[in-house]
């Protein structure tokens, strides 16, 4: 790995020599970043990535998945990759532009100041121009807009008015749901289909704002090229929700394939220890399904097992307050891990216990679980079901109490345990493959 200490940049402004409409042929002698003797299929030139975080400042699902297929990209099929991302840091200038670089992509980071205004969130000006002087200077072939709140969605007109294709891809809910994951603050999933603004006003604090915001949005999504979901589920809510583009396509996520010694290292782990070993990494939130399974495993009658709750947390401060004296089984905290420590952690475990309480556009742990031979307890939450082989039928419902979870615990403890067979999942070479199927016609 490599990684360049940050630079500070003025904050860019368009140069009014190169803010002309982009037109799809290049000047002679020019090939517009792109490798001339480029084979269809294989490059897509130069790809500016934007995204609220990126590397080195890294957070969340959505933003391993698009480091990592910027990364397949490079690697695998000849692109240069550009990020945009943003930070919000007291001691820097206020929409200053910092470059850092790692792994060969250089990210620009704007420095978001406190106290913006609640349109700037969805929609800020001083970004677009600001994302418009970088593209002026970067001259990409193709945005690949992720998870753009606090960025803004202004950006992808300001995109298609300079002639650039667009491509949006929609990793949770917020283009139709203010609160982003359409959870209440009740902490209970929404579960509107289609989500109708009017039905709102109990969870936003001003639904007449909410309304512009949602109408802004759809008038932004409309323009893109191609506006790409990790699942039907996700695909079909937002469209039944107003959120549309010309055309919109299944983009499953991949996850890393487990190691050359990961087998080797679970067989030993289970040979060594012949108790089951249970693992959870959401989080200590009702949503993610934690009181459920604290209530069941207090309440279950035996004890011959282990399990781990992972701190997904930057501080470790997930699981500073909660009493797990009471659950039967060994348990310990497991430390956060990076992508390349997944493996070191999946050895440890036989079964994944992913009790979401509301519907999630993709489940990533439990594709990775699947990959390495591992056991899945699950609730039927939405685009997390969307896998060969998926018995509905055996899956939890959202809602459902916890003696259901405790007795599917006991039916499997009461029996020999049967892993599973590792099952094929999508690698992230696979999914920049598919990117560049789907984006290809486009340039």
């Amino acid at each position: 790995m490599t990684e360049m200490a940050p630079t500070l940049t003025s904050a860019v402004v368009p140069d009014p020599d190169r803010t002309r409409k982009r037109t799809r042929a290049a000047a002679p002698g020019k090939t517009r970043g792109r490798t001339p003797d480029r084979t269809l299929g294989q490059t897509l030139g130069h790809v500016v990535v934007v995204n609220i975080f990126f590397a080195p400042y890294s957070y969340g699902g959505a933003t391993v998945v698009a480091e990592q297929v910027a990364q397949a990209l490079q690697r695998n099929h000849a692109t240069r990759v550009t990020a945009i991302s943003v930070v919000n840091r007291p001691d820097i200038f206020p929409y200053s532009v910092m470059k850092v670089e790692r792994d060969g992509i250089q990210n620009y980071l704007i420095n978001l100041p406190h106290g913006r205004d609640y349109a700037e969130h969805y929609s800020n000006p001083r970004v677009t121009e600001i994302v418009s002087g970088l593209l002026d200077s970067l001259q990409p072939d193709l945005l690949h807009a992720h998870c753009i709140q606090e960025i803004g969605a202004g950006i992808l007109s300001m995109a298609k008015r300079r002639g650039l294709p667009v491509v949006l891809s929609v990793h949770d809910f917020w283009w139709i749901c203010e609160r982003q994951f359409m959870i209440r603050p009740s902490q209970r999933y929404c579960a509107q289909d289609p989500v109708k603004i009017e039905n709102c006003a109990g969870c936003v604090d001003n639904l007449p704002r909410a309304r512009l915001r949602l109408e802004a949005l759809r008038a932004e999504a409309a323009q893109v090229d191609l506006m790409t979901f990790p699942s039907a589920f996700a695909r079909d809510l937002t469209a039944r929700s107003g959120i549309t583009a010309a055309r919109q396509e299944i983009w499953e996520n991949g996850v890393p394939l487990p190691g050359d010694g990961f087998f080797a290292a679970q067989a030993a782990r289970r040979a060594r220890d012949k108790r089951l070993v249970f693992g959870f990494v959401g989080g200590p939130s009702q949503i993610k399904g934690w009181p459920l399974i604290k209530s069941a495993f207090e309440a279950i009658g035996r004890d011959d097992f282990a399990g781990y709750l992972v701190d997904g947390s930057m501080d470790g401060s997930w699981w500073g307050g909660e009493d797990i004296s009471r659950m039967k089984g060994d348990w310990q905290i497991y430390p956060r891990f990076k992508q390349d420590e997944m493996d070191a952690f999946y050895a440890e475990i036989d079964v994944l216990l992913f009790l979401s309480q509301w519907k999630e556009t993709f489940g990533l742990s439990i594709r990775e679980a699947m990959g390495r031979g591992i056991r899945v307890i699950q609730t039927d939450s939405g685009g997390t079901t969307e896998f060969d082989g998926a018995d509905r039928s055996e899956m939890l419902q959202i809602g459902d109490g916890p003696k259901k979870l405790q007795r599917k615990l006991e039916k499997l403890l009461a029996a020999p345990y049967q892993p599973p067979q590792p099952r094929a999942v999508t690698s992230y070479a696979d999914q920049a493959r598919r990117f560049v199927e789907l984006v290809t016609p486009l340039l």
